[in-house]
């Protein structure tokens, strides 16, 4: 692996892509250590300090966008409001007939969308920043903190304007930043400053672990960490890269003098089909209620019920509503972003048939049998994975920072692997060896 590491730096313009790659990432991690104008910098460290973020409302949120979000900083929405936008694009072709014929007319649909995601973005962007500045100037973003009314000392409108227009203009930089790693660096851009985002917060959250621990000085409670930690990789790269390979062979056809056709390949289905989306919508879901119930005034019997049993992540409650809303998900997901109808057409359309399956709705019939089969241990799968942070909680003590996280594993494994595939690539096609002899 290190050998194939050289070889990467060694070809000309493989190292300036990833020497590209490496500038933009310091740019973005320089951008999440620089405040807005408008927030007191030293109440923000004290109550960071002293007190720790709400992790129930903002842990997703600070978590994508590298601890930026608790500092209040320009990067401080980072990746989030452009993912939020790209998942309702999603969601919305399949709805709107515009929107789906846009994505099959090939390269130009897909910028047209890519176009639309950019401008909800920004859309979002705004409507997130002023949340936060509300939420700070409020002083409900940090939990127990003397001074955390105080972060945003200046009240006035312009200054609040400032802020959003601040915190808008970092996310359409980091849009920018990802577009640009996509187009001349290595891998996709914003799955890289997700990854980098995350793969931030860790040492913070292992050194913590580590003085909070009592056994042999808190080394016990660390390596154990370690451990889950690299058990929970070895797990999810093992099911990430399983798939169904459903086999498909393409009858011959002669069109003048050429024969065409008499190919065999196949479909893979992977067993995670959606991925770490329905981890984030179930995440999403259930902070409504809580974030409700914060920002209404007064005590009632239905707030009382939601700040006991929605927000504490140990409560059985909540650990039942998060696992059964990630199984849910996920088979809602896969259903809209797999059609097996439409596949089953374009086969037939080009003279492609499952041996033993009859063209046509027989092999719809059929897709839709395995995919739900598949389904059913990736949607359970995914759904334990994001609950070893609440396990580790109760297991063995360890703090709401459990770094290995399900979501924070998902996507770092899974844009690890894309990396590692597309230099692998690269570096086959100059006939040199890859990660793997």
């Amino acid at each position: 692996m290190l050998t194939a590491f050289a070889r990467a730096f060694k070809t000309p313009d493989l190292r300036k892509k990833l020497l590209f790659t490496l500038g933009i990432i310091v740019v973005y991690r320089v951008g999440t250590h620089v405040p807005i104008p408008g927030v007191n910098y030293k109440a923000v460290q004290t109550c960071v300090n002293e007190a720790g973020a709400n992790q129930g409302l903002f842990g997703l949120v600070n978590m994508f966008s590298g601890g930026a979000l608790l500092q209040i900083t320009v990067f401080a929405l980072g990746i989030m409001p452009y993912i939020t936008a790209s998942i309702i694009l999603q969601l919305l072709t399949v709805v709107i007939p515009r929107l789906e014929a846009l994505k099959k007319e090939g390269q130009a649909g897909t910028a047209k969308i890519t176009q639309y995601t950019r401008y909800l973005t920004v859309a979002l962007a705004i409507l997130q920043g002023t949340g936060l500045v509300a939420t700070a100037r409020s002083g409900a973003l940090f939990n127990g903190c003397s001074v955390a009314t105080s972060i945003v000392p200046d009240q006035a409108i312009f200054t609040t304007i400032t802020m959003v227009i601040c915190m808008t203009a970092g996310t359409a930089v980091v849009m920018w930043l990802g577009e640009l790693i996509t187009d001349r660096g290595i891998g996709n851009g914003m799955s890289i400053l997700m990854f980098i985002s995350i793969a931030a917060t860790f040492p913070t959250a292992l050194w913590a672990i580590k003085k909070q621990g009592t056994l042999a000085g808190g080394w016990i409670e660390f390596g154990t960490v370690i451990a889950v930690g690299l058990v929970m990789v070895g797990l999810v790269v093992f099911v990430e890269q399983a798939q169904r390979r459903i086999p498909v062979q393409y009858a011959k056809r002669m069109i003048g003098r050429r024969s065409y056709g008499g190919t065999s390949t196949y479909i893979p289905l992977k067993v995670n089909q959606a991925g770490v989306i329905p981890v984030i919508f179930a995440s999403s879901l259930l902070y409504i209620p809580a974030l409700i119930a914060q920002f209404s005034g007064g005590k009632s019997g239905w707030k009382t019920w939601i700040e006991q049993n929605l927000t504490k992540g140990d409560h059985p409650i909540y650990i039942t509503s998060y696992f059964l809303l990630i199984v849910f998900f996920a088979f809602f997901y896969v259903a809209i972003s797999f059609n097996p109808e439409e596949v089953a057409d374009n086969m037939k359309k080009y003279g492609g048939f499952i041996p033993g399956i009859r063209a046509g709705r027989p092999t719809a019939e059929y897709l839709s049998y395995v995919l739900n089969r598949i389904t059913w241990p990736g949607s359970l799968y995914l759904g334990l994975i994001a609950l070893v942070p609440t396990m580790a909680l109760v297991g063995f003590g360890a703090s709401q920072d459990f770094p290995f996280g399900g979501t924070s594993i998902l996507i770092i494994v899974g844009v690890g692997l894309e990396t590692v595939k597309q230099i692998e690539s690269q570096l086959q096609q100059r006939n040199y060896e890859g990660f793997l002899r």
